[in-house]
């Protein structure tokens, strides 16, 4: 390993000189390959410490959010995730904006099928508690990186049959003839809890953006229910602001 041995040379606890020479070799790529640190026996070997200093060492580059401990799997180097500037303006699924954005979009599943509606579900879809909905919940991840959970809801009488969705549920909408053509959306500020915080691999208790979306189809009708958590740390959320027609009327009338 590049510059382990000068760790002894260095001014600072011996623990402190073996995090920085670790963060250098993260820095470097070493470990790129798999993100998995060598065992403890080994990089002891490697820096020629002891496994309490080198213990000491992970324990604050965890602690700092450099490294992640997986319970029977490991100490793996944290990468930073993608991060994404979301137009408000716009409607399109998941998978279209990471195309958009030359990332990979992938997707583990939660919860699919056909259920009852919940009474949340039934309010803001407009249907009665005895119309059944399909539900898809998942996962949403960017180049193998959780970004964001989503609980959609639509009424089956727009899909036909559960067995006709695949992995966008946007273009199983199209395929029936009822993609969304407008949306209102509600963000705010959340903290995020246990569960999710293991699904979105950040610590308990991290900011969120919870989002609330509803999409209509031409004619009015209330088509998707989407309710959603997105990491604070990957998604910027974007508004474009215009005058009103009447007021940049008077805007140009004074430039001239």
């Amino acid at each position: 390993m590049t510059e382990l041995r000068a760790i002894r040379a260095e001014r600072k606890p011996l623990f402190a000189s073996v995090s920085a020479a670790l963060k250098r070799e993260i820095a470097s790529g070493r470990f790129a390959q798999s993100d998995l640190l060598p065992g403890e026996r080994e990089l002891s070997q490697m820096l020629e410490v002891s496994r309490t200093t080198l213990r000491r060492a992970i324990a604050g580059l965890i602690e700092e959010g450099v490294l992640v401990h997986r319970h029977g799997a490991g100490t793996f180097v944290r990468r930073s995730p993608p991060h994404v500037e979301q137009p408000l303006s716009r409607l399109t699924s998941f998978t279209e904006d990471m195309r958009l954005r030359g990332l990979a979009a992938s997707s583990k599943v939660i919860e699919r099928g056909a259920f009852l509606p919940t009474p949340e579900e039934s309010m803001m879809l407009d249907i009665a508690l005895s119309e059944a909905v399909f539900r898809l919940s998942r996962l949403r991840l960017a180049d193998g990186v959780p970004m964001a959970i989503e609980r959609a809801a639509v009424p089956m009488r727009f899909l036909g049959e559960a067995e006709r969705v695949g992995d966008s549920l946007y273009a199983a909408l199209e395929a029936s003839g009822y993609r969304p053509v407008r949306a209102v959306q509600r963000l705010r500020a959340v903290v995020i809890g246990a569960p999710e915080a293991a699904l979105l691999d950040i610590p308990e208790g991290s900011p969120a953006l919870d989002i609330h979306r509803v999409a209509y189809v031409a004619d009015g009708r209330r088509v998707e229910f989407t309710r959603s958590t997105y990491r604070s740390d990957t998604y910027d959320f974007v508004a474009e602001l215009t005058l009103p027609p009447n007021a940049r009327q008077r805007a140009e009338g004074a430039q001239r």
